[in-house]
């Protein structure tokens, strides 16, 4: 079958690694894919929001199946235009992708069918937010509404630095239209993990836990970005966690979805954070991670192709997941200065180094070929992941691997993973 992955990054990069695996897939293209991508599939110059371009092609080439990775083309409704136009395709519809367009729907679905969460309040005049904020508890979490690759939640210690959140979400629009409307939430403290899932509109399989690092610098401090590095499965994710989430967050969720008329397909990424008080959800995510999926995916056992195909046609409960008795940590590579100014079109050199070597793995976030040359193209550039027997060995291959990569204004986190030192 020929497949089509839409998006550019590290988790297409993952997923279409992956789908290569698959022994009913001859040909996979990615739109638009990447350097890296292209050693996996034959990269298309289309942008992924182009949805009549992508469809168009999808009939020209006669795809068999679209996997649609990225947030932005789910939220905006890609799914609908494929599936109007006869493409078989992967991911929720944009009625379903709201779970994580919205971050006011997804907090009320959650209110409203009793799935754990930190309590909060829903604003669309900063007026009203300001004055909410003056009987607010500090610290406080201030989250854009909409979409913000990743970087639209501001976390406040003081009454001062929330208003000011506040004036930069909805009045200066600090991350555009995302911050029309804005969610004011209870500061909630415990560890982060995240858990990835496949839901077929009813039936949902949770993959191996995992967790994300977001701020920029060591020791958690800086920015936050789309990710520094993650590590699978999380140590803090005990059975007695898994066995609550279960019963009270992931098949209420996904049925809480269906009674509202927005059956969902596709992925459910739960970011949770497990307080003293017991789990409760963060945010939901419509799609895989990133980098959760560069850590995940090389750990599962399954034919991925088989697992999308089940979620289409609603045969999920018929498939168990596999997952590798081992772990996995991934280092992002990020251009000096990566998330607010960087230089791009550094040559990257030392690829070579994990050809044949068993457990690394390096997926391009933000790669391209000039003039023969493989060079930087973002602030996140490159994930580099190795397994183990233990997430210990799993991050020592990984720091590893990390110093055959050059470029010249190469910057990573040291402590990814460090976490489970405390364990």
């Amino acid at each position: 079958m020929k497949l089509l992955i839409v998006g550019g990054g590290g988790r297409e990069h993952a997923i279409a690694w992956k789908a290569a695996q698959s022994p009913k897939v001859e040909k996979i293209y990615c739109a638009p894919g990447n350097a890296g991508i292209g050693t996996c599939a034959e990269c298309v110059d289309i942008g992924v929001m182009e949805f009549d371009k992508l469809a168009a092609f999808a009939r020209e080439k006669e795809i068999d199946l679209a996997v649609i990775g990225m947030d932005d083309p789910l939220v905006g409704g890609i799914v609908d235009v494929f599936e109007a136009a006869g493409i078989r395709v992967f991911g929720p519809r944009k009625n379903a992708a709201v779970l994580e367009g919205s971050k006011a729907f997804s907090k009320d679905l959650m209110k409203k069918y009793g799935i754990p969460t930190a309590a909060y309040e829903n604003f669309d005049d900063p007026e009203k937010a300001l004055s909410y904020l003056e009987t607010a508890s500090m610290p406080i979490v201030l989250k854009a509404d909409g979409l913000a690759l990743g970087k639209g939640v501001l976390i406040c210690n003081t009454l001062e630095e929330a208003k000011e959140g506040v004036k930069s979400i909805m009045m200066d629009k600090k991350f555009g239209s995302a911050g029309n409307q804005m969610v004011i939430e209870e500061f909630m403290t415990g560890r982060e993990v995240s858990v990835l899932s496949f839901v077929d509109g009813k039936t949902i399989r949770t993959m191996t836990s995992a967790q994300d690092h977001k701020r920029a610098s060591d020791g958690d401090q800086g920015l936050n970005t789309g990710g520094m590095g993650t590590f699978s499965p999380s140590p803090f994710y005990t059975d007695e966690v898994d066995a609550f989430c279960k019963q009270y967050i992931y098949q209420k969720t996904v049925d809480a979805m269906a009674a509202e008329g927005r059956p969902f397909k596709g992925i459910i990424f739960f970011g949770l954070m497990l307080t003293e008080k017991g789990p409760r959800v963060l945010e939901y995510n419509a799609r895989f991670g990133d980098p959760e999926a560069q850590v995940v995916l090389p750990r599962m056992k399954n034919d991925i192709v088989e697992v999308f195909e089940a979620c289409i046609d609603g045969t999920l409960d018929q498939i168990e997941l596999e997952f590798e008795d081992n772990a996995a940590v991934c280092v992002v590579l990020a251009s000096e200065g990566y998330p607010v100014s960087y230089e791009k079109g550094k040559e990257i050199r030392g690829l070579d180094a994990f050809q044949g070597k068993e457990g690394y793995y390096v997926f391009h976030a933000a790669s391209r070929y000039e003039d023969g040359k493989l060079l930087t193209n973002g602030g996140r550039v490159l994930g580099v992941t190795a397994t183990g027997a233990d997430l210990k060995e799993a991050r020592a291959h990984a720091y590893e691997a990390v110093k055959w990569v050059d470029f010249s204004n190469k910057y990573c986190r040291s402590d990814i993973g460090k976490a489970i030192d405390e364990v």
